[in-house]
């Protein structure tokens, strides 16, 4: 077959092919025009979940009679004019491609009314050139966009729609989507001349949650945590769920990118990574966010639906919205569980308490062992905060240990952060002084040649002058070696790299207790490695760090509290 020109039907289908997926996809790209154009009433009819008629009327600006035509066509569009404002794109839509595509898959007419014309005028497109035909029509200011018997010429993609009811809320999850980017437009949605959904317009941020209520349901609105972070340019604001009261289908979960919807995986790890070991595998992430930053800053010509985005700066990016989520959720924590030390915040320490009864607890051929009302002696306890901390172990202890760690196997976690070992007795593994020492490793090699660092997404600047005249005295080689990079003022001092270890930290604090170990190297190096300490380890990676106690030349005598099967139940007496 030769090459030759696709006539402008068959390539408009092409292009429908990659837009309109489904009576749903027509709804978004309309209403978005809706929005675009400057609309503050939206009304959508649907009769037999779309694929009957689609009429969406809006009150925006108007089509000039003298575009009308040219709205129907290929490639045509108000929003963008040129390669610069393809790069800075503040409008929803800008292809100009949607109403071509529809019109060659569809019944499609157009009708518009601007305020400086008296008469309204309708366009439709028929034949194989599709060439648009226009006529007078009655109308008031805005536009009418009606579709009707959606697929007919395609029956191959007609097939494959689902019953009007599914249909339908397709489209109803799409205005959803849209009433949540939008506040200030009145949407009113219509099935088979029935009301079905009316969001009056909000003015205020006070009255937003008004309308999240109404999308999401007020289980989540009454105990949502409000977010308004800002760096910059770069805000981050909305409601998330806390851990708590999150659903257990991720059916309330909205992210917004300038106004514009989005399914991201970048944010939303982000979002997923900020509730820690707190949200259970039975539940998701619960939210309502909205991202705003330059728009130069981001890509969204990445997908033809528009589903997706592409930052510049995606890792900065990703550790912004984690970071404004998770500084949400310990603003909501008791001040006393705010602001933990620093052996706390990594999971160091642990109740006596808790921990004894987790131990009570264990797998059921070892419950005969454990009194059933124990009540924890204060030499218990003291074992205990011994081995919660990373201090050495008695030598007894250690000895007895060595003896069996060769063949030892893991039971079973405790705490989450403990690892039940078995051989000839029961021994406690602390797996956190084991990644500890590891990471302590790791650190002490690369900081030989010098520690990565990564740049912050907005740069911090520091001007309290005991840190700054500290920082300024340290050779700025030993910093560079640390992974840390500053730009100096003559009354301040802006970092712009840190090592990864202390990106999630607060910035001004970090530097002023890394410039007081600076003249210990080891316990410069401890610290460093103790930001990146897990608080909860899995079955798998208890095994492997046992493995790595078992190929230490010297293990650490602190890593352990063996306790006998024959002693435990007097332990915990």
């Amino acid at each position: 077959m030769p090459i030759q020109l696709l006539p402008i039907s068959l390539a408009n289908q092409i292009a429908a092919g990659e837009v309109i997926e489904r009576p749903a996809s027509v709804v978004k790209e309309l209403v978005e025009n809706c929005l675009d154009a400057g609309a503050s009433q939206v009304t959508i009819d649907i009769e037999q979940g779309g694929r009957r008629r689609i009429r969406v009327r809006d009150n925006g600006n108007g089509i000039p009679r003298d575009e009308l035509a040219l709205a129907l066509s290929r490639h045509a569009t108000s929003k963008i004019s040129s390669l610069s404002d393809l790069e800075a794109i503040q409008s929803l839509g800008f292809r100009g491609e949607a109403l071509a595509s529809i019109s060659s898959v569809s019944r499609l007419t157009l009708t518009s009314k601007t305020p400086e014309q008296e008469q309204a005028w309708q366009a439709w497109v028929e034949g194989r050139d599709m060439q648009a035909e226009l006529a007078p029509a009655s109308h008031p200011q805005g536009t009418t966009v009606d579709v009707q018997d959606l697929f007919f010429n395609t029956p191959a993609r007609r097939k494959f729609l689902r019953t009007d009811k599914t249909e339908f809320s397709h489209i109803d999850e799409v205005l959803r989507r849209i009433a949540l980017a939008r506040f200030d437009v009145r949407f009113q949605l219509l099935h088979n001349d029935k009301i079905v959904r009316q969001y009056a317009a909000v003015q205020t941020p006070e009255q937003y949650i008004k309308r999240v209520g109404q999308v999401c349901g007020g289980s989540f609105t009454d105990q949502v945590i409000s977010i308004d972070e800002q760096s910059g340019p770069v805000r981050l604001w909305g409601w998330v769920a806390p851990a708590h009261a999150c659903r257990h289908q991720a059916d309330v979960q909205y992210f917004y990118v300038n106004g514009r919807m989005m399914r991201d995986r970048l944010l939303g790890h982000a979002v997923r990574q900020a509730y820690g070991d707190s949200l259970g595998e039975d539940r998701a992430p619960t939210f309502v966010l909205y991202l705003e930053l330059p728009a130069q800053d981001v890509d969204v010509n990445v997908h033809p639906a528009k589903h997706e985005v592409r930052f510049h700066q995606a890792r900065q990016i990703h550790d912004f919205v984690l970071a404004s989520v998770r500084q949400a959720f310990t603003a909501q924590q008791p001040q006393s569980a705010a602001e933990p030390t620093n052996r706390s915040q990594h999971g160091y320490t642990a109740s006596n308490e808790a921990l004894a009864q987790q131990v009570r607890e264990l797998q059921p051929q070892h419950r005969e062992i454990f009194p059933t009302r124990p009540t924890v002696s204060p030499s218990a306890v003291a074992d205990y905060a011994n081995f919660a901390t990373p201090t050495k172990a008695p030598a007894d202890v250690s000895a007895r240990v060595e003896t069996s760690i060769a063949d030892s196997k893991v039971l079973t976690i405790v705490q989450q952060r403990f690892a039940l070992v078995e051989h000839e007795s029961l021994a406690l593994l602390n797996l956190q002084q084991v990644q500890h020492h590891y990471l302590q490793q790791q650190f002490s090699q690369q900081a030989k040649i010098g520690l990565a660092g990564q740049p912050l997404l907005i740069p911090v600047k520091l001007t309290d002058s005991d840190i700054v005249t500290a920082l300024k005295s340290v050779d700025m080689k030993e910093l560079a070696l640390l992974g840390i990079r500053l730009e100096c003022a003559k009354q301040s001092v802006t970092v712009l790299d840190v090592p990864s270890a202390l990106r999630q930290t607060d910035i001004a604090s970090s530097m002023r207790m890394l410039v007081s170990k600076l003249n210990n190297h080891q316990e410069l190096i401890a610290w460093l490695a103790l930001h990146q300490v897990q608080s909860n380890y899995s079955l798998a990676q208890a095994e492997h760090w046992l493995q790595y106690a078992r190929d230490l030349n010297d293990c650490p005598a602190s890593f352990w509290l063996a306790v006998s099967l024959p002693s435990l139940p007097e332990a915990l007496r």
